[in-house]
């Protein structure tokens, strides 16, 4: 009963984040972008603010809006509020919170054959984080000082799926202006999506710039994994079936490991735990 508990709490705790997330689901027929009091609070996971069912604003957007202006009480908050997330729970967010990992791996249900992608793809996101999120938002403004979203702008593929296509749909007037930013995107979107059917979250591992925010929080996050080296027997079976591409005995606190369990479901004696509380570890 345990091994099967922790997936299926998983999954159920992922589909109630996604719904209470993307609540206006009204606003899709409508064509509209719900902008009431709750906009004003981010969203721990990746999730569209242009998405019509949006409730909360996606971190990374309001980051690169802070980068590209004045409000620095504002910037304050959003770094704030990451870096308050982080600590507590590391890529837990990703794990169990996150809407865009959600249909991630729903993709990745598709019965195509799975493959492993090099380790050095899985430090993309971290320059995606710095170039396209930090510096060309402060870098590069306008006359009036103001910086361009660029990861919004042409990279996220999260937008363009819950935010740009619903919206074209909707609103004629918007198909017509349509240009080469567009077709980059969904370019983006489409290699995005088929990496996703061969890779296990393809995107969390190669450009997600939050990822790489809560990654970097892992090692010094309250929620953590611990591994008991008395009871450990190296059996290999953790790593075998972690989808992240992590030992967990190697690297319990691994900037990839997104706390989905698999792991503890699969040691035969139970010595890996995940938690709040300190147990006897290995490091």
């Amino acid at each position: 009963m345990k091994k099967i508990g922790i997936n299926v709490k998983r999954k159920l705790i992922q589909i109630a984040a996604f719904g209470f997330t993307n609540s206006k689901l009204a606003n899709f027929s409508k064509g509209n972008i719900y902008t009431g009091n709750w906009k004003q609070f981010c969203n721990p996971g990746l999730n569209c603010y242009s998405c019509p069912a949006a409730t909360y604003a996606c971190p990374i957007g309001a980051m690169q809006a802070v980068a590209g202006s004045m409000n620095y009480r504002f910037s304050f908050y959003v770094v704030g509020f990451l870096l308050a997330v982080g600590v507590l729970f590391g890529r837990l967010i990703c794990g169990y919170i996150c809407p865009f990992g959600l249909i991630q791996e729903v993709i990745h249900l598709l019965p195509v054959k799975k493959i492993k992608i090099p380790k050095w793809m899985t430090y993309i996101k971290y320059a995606v984080l710095l170039v396209f999120v930090i510096i060309l938002p402060a870098a590069v403004t306008n006359y009036m000082g103001i910086g361009k979203p660029t990861f919004c702008q042409y990279i996220c593929p999260a937008g363009t799926l819950e935010g740009g296509i619903p919206l074209l749909s909707t609103h004629s007037e918007l198909r017509q202006t349509l240009g080469h930013i567009f077709s980059l995107k969904i370019t983006i979107l489409v290699l995005v999506v088929i990496g996703c059917c061969f890779v296990y979250r393809f995107f969390c591992k190669t450009l997600c710039p939050l990822g790489a925010i809560y990654g970097l929080l892992n090692k010094v996050s309250f929620y953590h994994m611990t591994i008991d080296d008395h009871k450990c027997i190296h059996c290999g079976k953790c790593a075998s079936v972690c989808k992240m591409d992590v030992n967990p005995v190697k690297e319990c606190d691994s900037a990839e490991c997104i706390r989905c369990g698999k792991c503890v479901e699969s040691c035969p004696t139970d010595a890996i735990h995940l938690g709040f509380r300190d147990k006897k570890s290995s490091q």
